[in-house]
């Protein structure tokens, strides 16, 4: 029986590299996976997927996915989507109709707060709609569990407000514990 899936984890959990793994492990076994991002994520480039590790692949954004036929959408075995955070809930309620009317699996990755802890929109539905929540863990500098993502400027202060959405990697975001999130310690070793 075909799932929804909601992998979240903190920025640098290696989200995109499990799912450019998953990809690959489709492809591997003869199978067709449909590799998507939302078209607001271009840090990359327009139309490729790429991991902190230098995995990389072409993909399609989900939007292309939004515009295709139920036929079209049936020719692959599972729908694999990067940064579903920034999907929108129409998104997330075509995903559960591929998942429930196609019976095709569809794995999202993503965050699950902004750097004010506050939810996205994909994010929100996914948590309400997913059949299957997993988190993909990573550590804070101190060794301890991360699930803050937190934003900061170039002088290495924490940022706690403006725009939602500000893509970025490790020069502008670093994955802490709560504690030291809420103190806005970014490590003793953070340049």
């Amino acid at each position: 029986m075909a799932k929804l899936y909601f992998r979240h984890g903190a920025m640098g959990s290696s989200k995109t590299a499990n799912a450019l793994m998953v990809d690959y492990n489709y492809y591997e076994r003869g199978k067709k996976a449909l590799l998507l991002k939302p078209r607001i994520d271009n840090r990359d480039g327009e139309g490729v997927i790429v991991s902190r590790i230098g995995l990389s692949k072409s993909c399609r954004y989900v939007e292309d996915l939004v515009a295709m036929t139920d036929e079209e959408i049936a020719t692959y075995d599972c729908i694999i989507v990067d940064e579903a955070q920034f999907c929108k809930k129409s998104d997330i309620e075509l995903f559960v109709h591929i998942v429930d009317d196609l019976c095709i699996p569809v794995i999202c990755y993503g965050l699950r707060t902004d750097f004010r802890r506050e939810p996205f929109e994909g994010s929100i539905w996914l948590l309400a709609w997913a059949d299957v929540i997993e988190e993909i863990k990573t550590v804070c500098w101190c060794g301890e569990g991360a699930s803050c993502n937190t934003r900061f400027d170039e002088n290495g202060q924490v940022i706690r407000t403006g725009a939602q959405i500000v893509l970025g990697a490790n020069d502008k975001y670093i994955a802490l514990c709560r504690r030291h999130y809420k103190e806005g310690n970014l490590g003793p070793d953070f340049h």
